[in-house]
């Protein structure tokens, strides 16, 4: 059942590039679980609810993994399957970036790196104040982490002891065209997260059991939490795994996606 769950998002992410051609596909593989589990056993929004202020709330930070959350909001009902597949084509509402005033179920645009996390501190504090008892879940780049406003946020988090907020890490070791480690090292990443004050638990990011047990255990621990998730970019296909290069493409063929189509099914 989850393999073939974790082929069909897959699936249906190829199936929107077609037109376009182009897309930060990689990046999308990566968290292609991680969104299913939240929204489909944990999140508490859909679209018969997306106005109650008592709602979860959902911030893709890293913007450019659009193409999984878009799939995923096809599944949940919040857009239709023909607009799912005109990413980014001429007048669509699904653009490279999640755009909260077009999208039905995104709550904040996103795009340019680091923005999500305050944002959704924002969103938690309110809640707060408000007595309310839902949660503001944010799902960070790696290399996102090395925006400043990152740990300006961390420190609102523990500040205000907001236990009503869970930062999601796609710890997958690759920015834009490089290795995290080439770049700007992030370890010891735990010690980090938990010197600002967050309880910090680590998963496998492609395994649905851990995710959701982790999702559970996270609602009731009375801290900020820190997802851990150890994720492979390009997940699912192996020739675009730990490929640097295929952060994003454009004037991807036919033929090409008919091909990683077919890596796809063979590799489950």
């Amino acid at each position: 059942m989850n393999k073939t769950i974790s082929i069909n998002i897959r699936k249906l992410i190829l199936d929107a590039i077609v037109t376009s051609k182009r897309g930060h596909i990689s990046s999308a593989f990566s968290i292609v679980e991680i969104l299913y589990v939240l929204y489909f056993k944990n999140l508490n929004i859909s679209p018969s609810n997306i106005n109650k202020l008592t709602r979860d709330r959902f911030i893709l930070s890293k913007g450019h993994g659009c193409l999984a959350l878009y799939a995923i909001l096809y599944l949940k009902k919040f857009i239709t399957l023909k607009q799912l597949n005109s990413f980014c084509e001429k007048d669509s509402i699904l653009g490279g970036h999640p755009e909260s005033h077009l999208i039905p179920g995104v709550e904040f645009s996103t795009g340019s790196l680091g923005h999500g996390f305050s944002v959704g501190v924002g969103m938690a504090i309110s809640s707060k104040i408000k007595k309310m008892t839902n949660h503001t879940f944010i799902l960070l780049g790696d290399g996102e982490l090395q925006e400043g406003s990152i740990w300006e946020a961390a420190l609102s988090c523990s500040n205000k002891n907001l236990d009503n907020i869970c930062v999601i890490i796609d710890y997958n070791k690759l920015q834009t065209y490089d290795l995290i480690s080439n770049i700007t090292p992030l370890e010891p990443l735990k010690d980090k997260w938990r010197s600002f004050g967050f309880e910090v638990i680590e998963v496998d990011g492609h395994n649905f059991d851990e995710l959701d047990k982790s999702f559970k255990k996270i609602k009731k621990i009375k801290k900020p939490s820190v997802l851990l998730c150890n994720t492979i970019k390009g997940k699912g296909i192996k020739s675009i795994e730990n490929i640097a290069s295929w952060h994003h493409k454009s004037n991807i063929a036919l033929s090409d996606i008919i091909k990683l189509k077919s890596e796809l099914f063979n590799y489950y």
